[in-house]
């Protein structure tokens, strides 16, 4: 059983991570001290029956926030096969936000990931022509990324855009990365691939520009600073300090 902060809703947020096909509350993969799932689990968990609580995201204008929720599959427009979870989904009245939040994993090796379960649909061709441009562009081999799982980021932004058309809302596709100075274990992590994940970021934000779905990518840093403005952010912003240490 993951250990978390006091203070937060651990039977909701177990009953959101056990619905995932992750599997992170039964393989142990929270209990890891540099686990991304823990520190987003006990970051965003404190929300989900606090919704109204919820500040707005830095570059991110969405309004009054009605509900928080772990773990959210943005499901194609069909039945069957796979369909993209991300971390955390955030609504307004005006705007869907789903949130893919990263820690170590930009500077680990890159796992393999493709599009076999995508299939291609002429609405993502027009209202996300520049998401879909940059598919075609990994497919072949025209570009690539070492750092940033573009890959997931694509498939994410289409999940997104079929539940907000769906919903008559806008969308927001958040990523939420560190730049950690070291590993759990003191080891340095390699600066140069910190800087390189930084570029390919830009380098992605600038591909995807301009389409329905919003890339908004925004450092655990910054969320940590604009929370802790907040009074009733205050101890919670410091516990997770406490517990994950500086997250760069």
């Amino acid at each position: 059983m993951p250990e978390f902060l006091p203070d937060l809703p651990v039977d909701g947020i177990l009953e959101c991570l056990k619905r995932s096909p992750g599997h992170e509350v039964n393989t142990g993969k929270m209990e890891g001290p540099e686990s991304s799932a823990a520190l987003t689990a006990n970051a965003f968990g404190w929300f989900l029956n606090r919704a109204q609580d919820f500040p707005p995201l830095p570059g991110v204008p969405a309004g009054q926030v009605s509900s928080v929720t772990l773990e959210a599959e943005m499901r194609y427009p069909w039945t069957g096969g796979r369909h993209p979870w991300l971390d955390v989904a955030i609504e307004t009245h005006t705007t869907l936000i789903g949130i893919e939040a990263r820690r170590y994993e930009p500077f680990r090796p890159m796992k393999v990931n493709g599009f076999a379960e995508v299939v291609d649909r002429p609405v993502w061709r027009e209202k996300l022509a520049h998401f879909t441009k940059l598919r075609d562009d990994l497919v072949a081999g025209e570009i690539g990324f070492q750092t940033l799982d573009a890959v997931q980021l694509i498939k994410s932004a289409y999940g997104l855009q079929t539940r907000a058309e769906k919903r008559g809302v806008g969308a927001v596709l958040v990523y939420l990365y560190a730049e950690p100075a070291a590993w759990a274990n003191g080891k340095p992590v390699d600066p140069k691939r910190v800087a390189l994940h930084r570029r390919e970021v830009a380098q992605f934000a600038k591909l995807v520009a301009g389409d329905s779905v919003t890339f908004v990518p925004i450092r655990w840093v910054d969320v940590m600073y604009h929370w802790g403005k907040s009074a009733k952010l205050a101890a919670h912003v410091a516990a997770l300090r406490e517990r994950f240490g500086a997250l760069g």
